[in-house]
């Protein structure tokens, strides 16, 4: 095969393709390198803004002071059930939903599907919220963060356009050979549907990961915290100094050595809070690019 011989225009915005994307590629990877930097570098050096790239006076004193604090491992705990447990629960709901509204003979399919986009566009409100959520005994409740963003009408059109890309001879050969709807889903449709399912499992994780508006005004009990609203408090209301301070001895020494390394702390807390969402990306990377493309073909 000859090679592909490239004229001067197409070797020139070659060039200008790469060099964007390796910028775009720095401009994403600086402020992740330089965080992970601060949280392991020298308190004295991080507080005084000495640290631009690589970290300098190997300390992982943030990371212990971090892990001391009992709420961190409190909010840890609850947001990893919230986010398994709502994830599954969203996949359980949105996906069989995208399933259905791609069929053209549902009775009423229309009227669902409008039904569902004018959702996305106007609610009740807050307060409406509130006062539903209280009448219904989810207010103060784990379940509340679980079940209040289970439907996601974005999602569900990615799964409804999916689900019309496939052929429909294969559904119609397992509704010839005996299979229900409801198998021809389960045994046919999903197992052809991984690129889908990857795409929807890191959306939906990813967005009960970092949620905290909801936390932040249905829930007053500490025990039941995201570790989102932990970090708000650490990042804003820095209230986590008093709660290391009662961890602790020596008074104003004590109250000294907290103060300098209060920046480190900052860092440390959001690679902590990072590394799980970071370790998940790259076993769904490969459907993700594959997922989303295809649920865009059609409208």
């Amino acid at each position: 095969m000859q090679p592909i011989r490239l004229s001067k225009s197409d070797k020139t915005l070659l060039f200008i393709f790469h060099g964007t994307i390796f910028v775009l590629f720095l401009m994403v990877l600086y402020p992740l390198i330089y965080v992970i930097s601060c949280s392991v570098s020298d308190p004295d050096l991080v507080a005084s803004g000495r640290i631009w790239l690589i970290p300098k006076g190997l300390n992982i004193l943030g990371y212990k002071r971090v892990f001391q604090d009992p709420s961190i491992i409190t909010g840890y705990r609850n947001t990893l059930i919230y986010t398994l447990t709502g994830t599954f629960i969203s996949l359980l709901v949105t996906v069989p939903a995208g399933y259905a509204l791609s069929k053209s003979f549902i009775p009423g399919r229309n009227f669902f599907m409008g039904f569902f986009l004018f959702t996305m566009y106007f609610h009740g409100g807050l307060i409406p919220s509130f006062l539903l959520m209280r009448s219904l005994k989810l207010y103060n409740t784990p379940y509340i963060l679980i079940l209040l963003g289970a439907f996601s009408m974005y999602n569900c059109i990615i799964c409804r356009t999916f689900f019309q890309a496939i052929p429909k001879e294969m559904e119609e050969a397992a509704l010839i050979d005996g299979a229900s709807p409801v198998r021809t889903f389960l045994t046919i449709v999903l197992p052809i549907s991984q690129a889908l399912m990857g795409v929807m499992i890191l959306y939906f994780a990813i967005g009960q990961w970092n949620s905290y508006f909801p936390a932040l005004v249905y829930l007053t009990k500490e025990e039941l915290y995201p570790l989102q609203l932990v970090l708000r408090k650490i990042l804003i209301l820095d209230s986590a100094s008093e709660a290391m301070m009662a961890a602790g001895d020596g008074g104003d020494e004590y109250l000294a050595e907290l103060y300098k390394v209060r920046e480190l702390i900052k860092y440390s807390v959001i690679v902590v809070s990072s590394l799980p969402m970071l370790c998940l990306y790259p076993f769904l990377q490969k459907y993700f690019a594959k997922g989303v493309m295809i649920g865009s073909l059609k409208g």
